[in-house]
């Protein structure tokens, strides 16, 4: 998913939008809302964000500030301006921000649909783009660099590591990185962090102070049959068993 910000002063538009547009159905998440481009501009200090969607007239810090900010910064963030008609002419001043599009309000669904999801394409290209000009050398090194993280953020949150997280961590898109991630391992994300999952669960299972349902819990399972069900798929016997058979070895 794509982080997003949504900025504009009137509470109605701030809640229409993000209550009643499918953001995630074409890959973008809500990340921040708020009411002019100041709070916006705090938020973006310390946090990542891809998209941003920004009314033009706004008190404290208009959009236009809020976007002249951002290009004097060379931020690559991208910048989708809400206007009125009548704020049409002093929208073109933004010409010069690299302002991907403008929408003007009332907002219609069906052009704020088209339009982010052509920006979701241009961001997925541009992902592949960036991650496909390293040369032989150095895009193996790039490459190593990015597995070795990932598994490293699966192996220190193993029990809720999302690819959400693990693809904000590396600065690509989630669905890029689960191509990326099989690509490169020939391994599928969520196979390897039930791997790590399974492996710390048989370390635990040496241990006969804990019971199943107990390890179940402490490597990320709700459900002890999900659980069960994974390990035996992963050992080819149950928790059980194979505790069992730990302990025929040592006697």
């Amino acid at each position: 998913m794509y982080k997003l910000v949504l900025v504009d002063d009137e509470v109605e538009i701030r809640n229409g939008l993000t209550q009643y547009f499918p953001w995630n159905e074409i890959g973008f998440d809500v990340v921040g809302v708020f009411e002019n481009g100041k709070k916006a501009l705090t938020y973006i200090d310390t946090h990542a964000v891809d998209v941003l969607l920004c009314d033009i007239r706004m008190p404290v810090m208009t959009g236009l500030e809020l976007a002249q900010e951002l290009h004097s910064r060379q931020s690559k963030i991208k910048i989708t301006l809400l206007s009125g008609y009548k704020d049409f002419e002093y929208a073109k001043q933004a010409l010069s921000y690299d302002i991907k599009g403008y929408i003007v309000k009332p907002t219609k669904y069906n052009e704020l649909y088209e339009h982010f999801s052509k920006l979701k394409q241009e961001l997925d290209k541009a992902d592949e783009e960036q991650h496909g000009r390293h040369g032989n050398d150095d895009n193996s090194t790039f490459n190593e660099k990015v597995i070795a993280a990932i598994r490293t953020y699966v192996e220190q949150n193993y029990k809720h590591a999302t690819l959400e997280e693990a693809a904000s961590l590396v600065r690509m898109n989630s669905y890029y990185v689960s191509r990326y991630f099989k690509e490169k391992t020939g391994q599928n994300f969520s196979d390897y962090v039930a791997e790590v999952k399974m492996s710390k669960a048989a370390e635990l299972l040496k241990d006969i102070r804990y019971k199943t349902y107990e390890i179940s819990e402490m490597v990320g399972y709700s459900h002890a049959k999900n659980f069960t069900r994974t390990f035996k798929k992963h050992f080819g016997m149950n928790p059980r068993e194979f505790r069992n058979s730990r302990e025929d070895e040592r006697g």
